[in-house]
C-alpha cells in the first residue's frame, strides 16, 4: 500500500481517535449488556456453550476497554520522564489481554471435558439467546468496521467481536441440534470451538504486541528497501546501524548513522532522507546521525 496519504500530523491522530473513543464505547455497552443476558441465560438453560459466548464476549469486553483506555492514555502528554508519552501504554494492554483470554480458553476446555464425561440436559431456549448474541456482534461488527484500518488497537477489538460472531453461530448450532435430536454434547462441544477461537484471536493480539516490545522492524516495512533509498540520497557514502521499530500502533521511529561525502551541505541530506522516508515509508520520527568519512566509533553491540 502506498503511504502517500500518511499525513501523520497530530491533529489527524485526534480526530482519528475521537471517533475511534466513540466507536468503541458503543460497542461496549452494546457487548456488556448483552454479556450479562447471556450468562443469565447460560445459568437458567445449563448450556456451558452459552456461558463460553459470554466468556468470549467478555474477552470483547476486555479489549475494547483496553483500546479505550490506551487512546485515551496516548493523549497524554509525554514528561520528560516518559519520552514517548504513555504511548507503551496500548501495547503492554494488549499483552495482559491476549494473556487473560488464554487463560479463560483453558477454563472453558476443563469445563467442556467434565460435561462431556457427564452430559447434562440443556434447555434448548438456548438458541434465542444465542441468536440475540449474534445480533448484537453484527451490529458492533459494523460500528467497529471504520476505524479497524487505522488503530492496531480497534483492529484487535474487531477481531474479537468477530470471532464472538462465530462463536453465537457455533451455539445456534448447538442450540439446533439439541432442538432437533436433543443431542445434549453438542453443547459442551460448542464450547470447545468457542475456547479455541478466543486462542486464536489472542495468539495474534500476544504476538502483535511481543514483536513491539522487543523492537521488531514493524510488519510492512523492509529494512533493506529502506536502506538502499536512504542510499541513493545524494552526498550520502553509507548507512549503518539502521534501526526501525514501532512505538505504538502506526506511529513508527527510525535511527541510522549517515556516513556524508565531504563536499555535500548536511542540511541538503537531512532534508532529502526525511523527505525520503516520508513519502516512501510513512515514517515521520526519524533520527540521524550524520558522520565525515573515516570517522571510527567504538562499535556497539547491536
Amino acid at each position: 500500500m502506498g503511504h502517500h496519504h500518511h499525513g501523520h500530523s497530530h491533529d489527524h491522530h485526534h480526530h482519528a481517535a475521537g471517533a475511534n473513543q466513540k466507536r468503541l464505547l458503543i460497542t461496549l455497552l452494546l457487548v456488556g449488556v448483552y454479556m450479562i443476558a447471556e450468562v443469565i441465560g447460560g445459568l437458567m438453560t445449563n448450556s456451558l456453550a452459552l456461558l463460553a459466548d459470554a466468556g468470549h464476549m467478555l474477552s470483547d469486553l476486555v479489549a475494547l476497554g483496553l483500546s479505550l483506555f490506551a487512546i485515551r492514555l496516548a493523549q497524554r502528554p509525554s514528561t520528560p520522564r516518559r519520552s514517548y508519552g504513555y504511548y507503551r501504554a496500548e501495547i503492554l494492554v494488549a499483552l495482559a489481554n491476549g494473556a487473560t483470554l488464554v487463560a479463560l480458553s483453558i477454563f472453558i476446555f476443563i469445563a467442556a471435558f467434565q460435561r462431556l464425561a457427564h452430559p447434562a440436559a440443556v434447555d434448548a431456549a438456548m438458541l434465542w439467546i444465542a441468536v440475540g448474541g449474534l445480533a448484537v456482534n453484527l451490529a458492533s461488527l459494523w460500528i467497529l468496521r471504520a476505524g479497524k484500518s487505522e488503530n492496531l488497537n480497534v483492529h484487535g477489538a474487531w477481531l474479537h467481536v468477530l470471532g464472538d460472531a462465530l462463536g453465537s453461530v457455533g451455539t445456534i448450532v448447538a442450540g439446533v441440534l439439541i432442538w432437533a435430536f436433543g443431542w445434549f454434547w453438542a453443547d459442551p462441544l460448542a464450547s470447545v470451538a468457542i475456547g479455541l477461537l478466543i486462542i486464536y484471536s489472542s495468539w495474534a493480539l500476544l504476538k502483535e504486541a511481543v514483536s513491539v516490545l522487543m523492537q521488531s522492524t514493524p510488519r510492512g516495512i523492509d529494512p533493506d528497501k529502506v536502506q538502499v533509498a536512504m542510499l541513493a540520497v545524494p552526498g550520502v557514502m553509507a548507512v549503518h546501524d539502521l534501526h526501525i521499530w514501532t512505538v505504538t500502533s502506526g506511529l513508527h521511529s527510525l535511527s541510522a548513522h549517515v556516513q556524508a561525502s565531504p563536499e555535500a551541505p548536511y542540511h541538503d541530506i537531512l532534508a532529502a532522507i526525511r523527505h525520503e522516508l516520508h513519502e516512501e515509508f510513512g515514517i515521520d520520527h526519524i533520527t540521524i546521525q550524520v558522520e565525515p568519512q573515516g570517522f571510527q566509533e567504538r562499535q556497539p553491540r547491536f
